[in-house]
């Protein structure tokens, strides 16, 4: 084995593709969130709308009846205030419908980040593991390499001490 080869540099390619994946995931659902929440200001500009056409058209009921108008006049305004409370209702029904979608893009969004902070810690992770073993490694073969040192030193000077116990002996 390669000392320089960590054995764990695919599962690190895995998880930093699977976090860069979520990366991507999370600004997906955050534009989606955006989107949604425009949608629920326009139907609510167009719920306030028809709010104030209700509110402007009792004002005109009431002044009707102050200054005494005929009946049918005044039946033919309750009419058209029924139909506008049920614009007002169909209006109303699409803002709590589009908050509810904004409540799923909110928690998709939440979601997706508890996923991007999950995948970072496991990347994180495998990068200090990574770090440990390169430390562990640099050790072992600083250790190999001091013994083959000390092997090389003793048979040095085992060489030139029977070469001194030569040259003793003539």
């Amino acid at each position: 084995m390669d000392p320089l080869n960590y054995p764990l540099e695919q599962l690190m390619q895995i998880k930093k593709n699977r976090f860069d994946q979520a990366v991507k995931v999370l600004e997906e659902k955050k534009v989606i969130l955006e989107k949604a929440y425009e949608k629920l200001y326009e139907v609510t500009q167009e719920r306030d709308s028809v709010l104030q056409h209700k509110t402007d058209k009792l004002q005109q009921l009431r002044d009707a009846l102050d200054k005494g108008t005929t009946t049918d006049k005044i039946q033919q305004m309750k009419i058209y205030l029924k139909i506008v409370d049920e614009k007002l209702r169909e209006k109303q029904k699409k803002v709590v419908d589009q908050k509810a979608k904004v409540d799923l893009a909110q928690k998709l969004v939440d979601q997706a980040t508890e996923d991007l902070f999950q995948r970072k810690k496991d990347l994180e992770k495998l990068e200090m593991h990574k770090a440990e073993w390169k430390k562990e490694v640099h050790y072992w073969t600083e250790q190999k390499e001091a013994e083959q040192h000390d092997e090389q030193g003793s048979s040095t000077h085992l060489l030139r001490k029977r070469d001194a116990e030569k040259r003793d002996k003539e």
